[in-house]
């Protein structure tokens, strides 16, 4: 068919086959509200299925970053498009928004089909947890622009919040607790750090290392996927008083948490009320990484952390445990500066 598009690196077909592939993974996310298939020019959802009186949409958008690296290195790339869901979904939940829809962006120097449908079962995937309807996509095949097996993905999504309801931290108050729930891992920030930590250390990703973890390679425990709150803290929301919530991203405790705060308002957090994953330790080990300074990196293996009146702290952690989530209270809100007290 295209035969000059081919000989420019370009292979159409390889493009046709990715669709057929991709159509169960795409649909297998359908929920309520869900319109059109695939092959659209765009992606629907009908809003008004929902009944929400006054409706206000949440958008976040994100990627994975250089985490990709190491599942170019493992040649593992199933679980990378639930990262990639992961960030975006997990960021409009901290606004008290359920995600509805969810879109991604893969873009690869040569398509291969099965390596495309690999990812795309991964986005499909972190989609079920979200509970979020994959609605449409782009592939796009960019000869000369990506090295050899490498590829990039970043994903959009959209939520809907009732209007009374939105968590902005205005209502968060001194006193309030800050329950912190556990992450699995790294999630999908500071990568560019780790590889430096793992490259500088002479560390083999594909080796096992008793200290992080008796059975898993290193890569393998590096590419462990974004932990998806969506559904749990949905049913704090619901059945809690909760003031704000903060996802744990890039910039660890010191950039996220005060995002929810109002001026003069500040955190105390107290280290040894929650585990500190392996994965941290061997990082702060290996690169000589000074110990506060994994705080304004890294999540410590805390992924979010809600604040909200004492009183509702217990409940709010029971309803966690339902979905096998570890949460705890690590801190407080309290007036002045932040600090992080070292255990």
């Amino acid at each position: 068919m295209a035969q000059h598009y081919e000989a420019a690196g370009v292979n159409l077909e390889a493009g046709y086959e990715v669709v057929s592939r991709i159509k169960s993974h795409v649909k297998s996310t359908m929920r309520f509200g869900s319109m059109g298939n695939i092959g659209s020019f765009g992606g629907m959802f009908d809003l008004s299925a929902l009944h929400v009186k006054e409706p206000i949409l949440v958008s976040g958008t994100d990627g994975v970053g250089t985490k990709l690296k190491i599942a170019f290195a493992m040649d593992k790339h199933d679980t990378i498009g639930i990262d990639a869901v992961a960030m975006c979904v997990n960021d409009v939940l901290a606004q008290g928004a359920e995600p509805l829809i969810f879109l991604d962006y893969v873009a690869v120097g040569h398509n291969v089909p099965a390596k495309i449908e690999s990812i795309v079962a991964g986005v499909a995937e972190g989609c079920r947890q979200a509970g979020c309807a994959l609605v449409g996509g782009e592939t796009a095949e960019m000869p000369g622009m990506y090295g050899d097996g490498e590829y990039d993905i970043a994903g959009y999504t959209t939520g809907v919040v009732e209007k009374s309801k939105l968590i902005d931290g205005t209502k968060v108050a001194v006193g309030d607790v800050l329950v912190g729930i556990a992450s699995t891992g790294v999630h999908s920030n500071g990568f560019s750090l780790v590889r430096k930590i793992v490259a500088d250390a002479g560390k083999d990703l594909h080796a096992v290392y008793p200290e992080l973890d008796a059975e898993k390679l290193l890569g393998e425990v590096l590419l462990t996927p974004t932990r998806i709150y969506v559904k749990q803290v949905l049913e704090v929301i619901k059945h809690c008083d909760v003031h704000g919530v903060a996802h744990i991203t890039g910039g660890g405790f010191d950039e996220n948490i005060p995002r929810i705060f109002q001026p003069g308002q500040g955190f105390s957090i107290k280290e040894g009320s929650w585990e500190i994953l392996p994965v941290f330790k061997c990082l702060e080990a290996w690169g000589g990484v000074p110990h506060r300074e994994m705080f304004n990196i890294f999540n410590m293996g805390i992924g979010m952390v809600i604040a909200m009146p004492e009183a509702d702290a217990q409940r709010a952690i029971d309803i966690l445990a339902k979905y096998g989530d570890k949460a705890q209270v690590i801190g407080r809100v309290i007036e002045g500066e932040n600090e992080i007290v070292l255990g």
